[in-house]
């Protein structure tokens, strides 16, 4: 707190802030305000939140659902304007409590257009006050001649009012004389009335601005007026409340004083001084509401003294001397106060055509979806389905007749709770972080596959393509291909490395294989591994004989593509060095925007899953994911949530993650597209999908810790699209089989010391197989490349080369996949979704391999056992399937 606002506390007057939007809400700075002592309240007014919402785009993220549910303007108006008061209520709620309701308050104003109606103001007073459900709310209702005895009636109902639009000394006695009289009508009724706070807002420089015109350029009158009105205004206060009428009030029924306001309190006229409205108008009772450059302006040079009761037979003689000009007061006041209510109104006016143009494009971006998008949010209000879903209600996902699914459900439903969950866990994060750290450790290997690493790995790519700086490096090894392997460890040699073991079930054999490799090669040390694990698990058991260093138990009740935001996720975050109050504040701000008691139409998550379903619904179910490069990694993340969510029963989402941005043209209308955006890079061939009236959402990303938020986000969405399309989220049916076929492969070889290969298509006969493969493409269907190749740059642009050619060919989407990775993200969808695609798998033989310890098998070998079992469970799950054998890796440039 500077000094000149503790002088000013100090002699009575509070500093409240005449400024609301949500940027000051997210960002924490006006939390930071609070903290300081700036300031001990907030108003606002339609001007304000014109400011906010119309200049910004601050509020577009919770728009855009409104929109596609269907609300009005006005509705989202005061949707997003309680929102906005909640929160900054719960942000002053321990000022309110340490000043025992002397400060603290924010308020909110009923709607400009109700400013001569009575009974419509004293309505909506109610309904805000309930609505808002804050005790440190106030509600703003204007001084005008309708609005007095609405005054009266809402102090009389409980309500904290700031009265708003003062000009003249006549309207502020009746404006006291209200709240008196409300007062003394709870006391009639028995009803307690020393909790209810209310602030008289007496305007200031306007009177300045109009009168001042009416005076000559070198008048001595010039820029008085307002402070004189201001300060017989203050002596009215007094004479009003050391008055016996309010002395038994207070000493009965421990009645407060209706403080007066100054409000309107930045100085127009630029030859003024900046903290003219304050410095003059300091004293006891008081409350100044300053603009942000007003507020700066004093804490910087402003003068705090005792001024309000200074120089009042100077006063009187300045209302005397314009009288004697020709300047009736009670005219300008007159004026002031209509012109007072119009401004407002034509504010309100602006930012309620300003909603609707933004409503109508964000219900325009989802084409033909709209309709069914609005009337599926209102089915999903309509059945509590946020309510449910916080309830743990398992028969959103799966029927009595299924109890296997049923109970998967059930212990699958922690994530909801991962941020509460977390904030649980940061010391022991935090703590062992700085361990690793402290010992020069610079670099982290983690060792898993989907969900148990994926975290890892989009946390660590944005923070280096936002130049975020880390602690130490950090990558993951998610491949059982030889020269992926050897290259992981060449990168994160033992002695310079700590690796992490993760999987939640304890072994799979990617897992384990990588381990067996390490372990022999870092000599059995233990104080370079960490284990990440349910409790009770195989690897638990494995680290506690081998003496890892660390052994984290993750939340049992989460699923490994839900377990963004538990040990899986955060463990690496703090090793990098994450900000774990901004990457868990921004996953708590879409909780919050997700709870039981949110509508539907304003819960993103909620939002986001109708809309996909509704698209699959509609046969628009290849959700294609683009994303500028910079957030390239978070589409991966998207990709295995949906996939291994959703693809089951022959149904399903199939995200197309990364495929390059083609034309419209390259587009059947299969397509639901989602754009990850950051710089901006393909803003352009976005906006020509826009007008070409494909269906486009973007998620815009500012900076790597708004992944968490993206994480609940999408993992809301996928619950709710796949109740919407009658799917368990929960469980993975057809991942299993795969991984049994491969434990056949492995069993094959071990005892015969080979493998019996199946339908493989020599390298130099790869083009005509593939031409044949992919003629006569029918609507709806996919092509899907399952490359069991080493995942390198040189690789991921080759595939990529390719996707475009097969689409260029078939007008298909085509999603592409390194294995084994994918089989723990797509692999689900591919054997349970929809029977639509045509998979093309890429094998070679590697010309360097490696033992794996204790196996009796090579890395080359484990995995042309696992595309085995990948592609015999396709065949059985009666997919079309094409298997060809590259020569090397480089051969699959130029096939087509």
């Amino acid at each position: 707190m500077s000094e000149s606002i503790k002088k000013l506390t100090n002699l009575g007057q509070s500093l409240w802030y005449d400024n609301i939007q949500r940027k000051l809400l997210v960002n924490g700075e006006l939390k930071a305000m609070i903290e300081r002592g700036d300031i001990r309240g907030v108003t606002s007014n339609p001007t304000i939140f014109q400011n906010a919402i119309a200049k910004t785009n601050d509020y577009d993220a919770a728009l855009i659902p409104l929109a596609w549910a269907g609300w009005d303007a006005e509705k989202i108006f005061w949707q997003l304007a309680v929102e906005d008061i909640q929160e900054a209520c719960d942000l002053f709620a321990p000022l309110y409590e340490e000043s025992k309701g002397g400060d603290g308050y924010v308020s909110i104003e009923v709607s400009p257009n109700l400013a001569r109606d009575t009974e419509g103001t004293i309505q909506q007073a109610r309904e805000l006050w309930d609505r808002v459900n804050r005790p440190n709310l106030m509600v703003k209702i204007p001084a005008t001649k309708e609005g007095v005895p609405a005054i009266r009636a809402s102090i009389a109902a409980g309500i904290n009012v700031n009265v708003t639009l003062i000009f003249s000394l006549s309207r502020y006695a009746e404006v006291m004389d209200a709240y008196l009289l409300g007062l003394e009508d709870r006391v009639a009724k028995d009803l307690p009335i020393q909790q209810i706070a209310s602030v008289a807002s007496f305007f200031v420089s306007r009177v300045d601005s109009k009168v001042d015109p009416k005076l000559p350029e070198d008048s001595p009158l010039r820029g008085k007026a307002a402070i004189a009105n201001a300060k017989l205004a203050y002596e009215q206060f007094e004479s009003i409340f050391t008055s016996p009428r309010f002395a038994t009030l207070k000493a009965r029924f421990r009645a407060r004083a209706q403080r007066p306001l100054w409000a309107s309190t930045g100085t127009k006229n630029p030859k003024y001084p900046d903290t003219l409205y304050v410095d003059e108008l300091i004293g006891p009772d008081t409350v100044n509401t300053v603009p942000p450059a007003t507020l700066d302006a004093f804490r910087d040079h402003g003068k705090a003294a005792l001024t309000v009761t200074r120089d009042l037979e100077e006063v009187q003689k300045i209302f005397v001397d314009l009288k004697a000009l020709g300047i009736s007061m009670s005219t300008v006041t007159q004026e002031l106060e209509e012109e007072g209510v119009k401004a407002f109104e034509d504010a309100f006016k602006s930012l309620l055509e300003t909603i609707e143009e933004r409503r109508k494009s964000a219900a325009s971006s989802l084409g033909p979806l709209a309709d069914s998008v609005a009337r599926r949010l209102s089915q999903l209000q309509a059945d509590s389905f946020p309510k449910r879903l916080w309830e743990h209600d398992v028969t959103l996902w799966s029927g009595a007749d299924d109890p296997e699914g049923q109970a998967e459900a059930a212990k699958r439903l922690g994530w909801l709770d991962s941020i509460e969950d977390a904030r649980k866990r940061l010391d022991g994060y935090i703590t062992f972080a700085k361990q690793v750290h402290a010992e020069k450790i610079d670099r982290v290997l983690v060792i898993g596959m989907g969900g148990s690493s994926l975290t890892a790995e989009v946390l660590s790519s944005l923070m280096a393509q936002f130049d975020v700086t880390a602690k130490l490096s950090l990558a993951i090894l998610d491949s059982t291909d030889p020269q992926q392997v050897v290259k992981a460890f060449a990168d994160y040699p033992p002695d310079k490395s700590l690796y992490i073991v993760a999987s939640k079930s304890g072994g799979t054999a990617e897992l384990m294989a990588a381990f067996d490799y390490i372990w022999k090669v870092s000599n059995g040390n233990g104080s370079r591994f960490v284990v990440t694990t349910d409790a009770g698990t195989s690897l638990q058991k494995l680290a506690k004989e081998r003496g890892f260093r660390r052994v984290f138990n993750a939340d049992p009740n989460v699923g490994g593509r839900f377990s963004a935001l538990t040990d899986f996720g955060l463990v690496p975050a703090a090793l990098l060095s994450m900000d774990f109050d901004q990457l868990l504040g921004s996953a708590d701000r879409m909780r919050k925007q997700s709870l039981a008691h949110v509508p539907a139409a304003r819960n993103p998550g909620v939002a986001l899953g109708a809309l996909i379903a509704e698209s699959a619904l509609m046969g628009r179910d290849k959700l294609t994911v683009l994303a500028d490069a910079q957030v390239s990694a978070l589409a991966g993340w998207v990709e295995q949530v949906i996939a291994e969510s959703s693809g089951k029963h022959g149904k399903g989402i199939l995200p197309v993650a990364l495929e390059p941005l083609g034309k419209p043209e390259d587009y059947s209308d299969d397509r639901l597209f989602v754009y990850i955006k950051s710089d901006g890079e393909l803003e352009a061939g976005i906006s020509e999908l826009k007008k070409a009236g494909f269906p486009v959402i973007e998620f815009p990303i500012e900076s790597p810790y708004d992944a968490g938020a993206e994480f609940f986000r999408w993992e809301i969405a996928i619950s709710t699209a796949c109740h919407i399309l009658g799917i368990n989220a929960f469980d993975q049916p057809d991942v299993q089989d795969s991984k049994l076929r491969t434990i056949a492969k492995i069993k094959e070889y071990q005892a015969t010391g080979q493998l019996t290969e199946t339908d493989l298509v020599d390298g130099k006969d790869a083009k005509k197989a593939i031409e044949e493969f992919l003629a006569n493409p029918q609507a709806g269907e996919f092509v899907t490349i399952n490359a069991y190749l080493p995942r390198t740059k040189e690789m991921i642009e080759a595939i990529q080369a390719l996707r475009i050619a097969i689409r260029k060919k078939t007008k298909l989407p085509v999603t592409a996949g390194f294995g084994p990775r994918f089989q723990h993200s797509t692999g689900q969808f591919h054997k349970g979704g929809p029977n639509k695609g045509r998979f093309i798998q890429f094998v070679y033989d590697a010309e360097k391999d490696m033992d794996i310890p204790g196996q009796g098998l090579t890395f080359g070998t484990l995995i042309r056992a696992q595309a085995l079992g990948d592609y015999e469970a396709l065949k059985v799950a009666g997919r079309k399937a094409l298997r060809i054998r590259l020569s090397k890796p480089e051969d699959i440039k130029g096939l087509m």
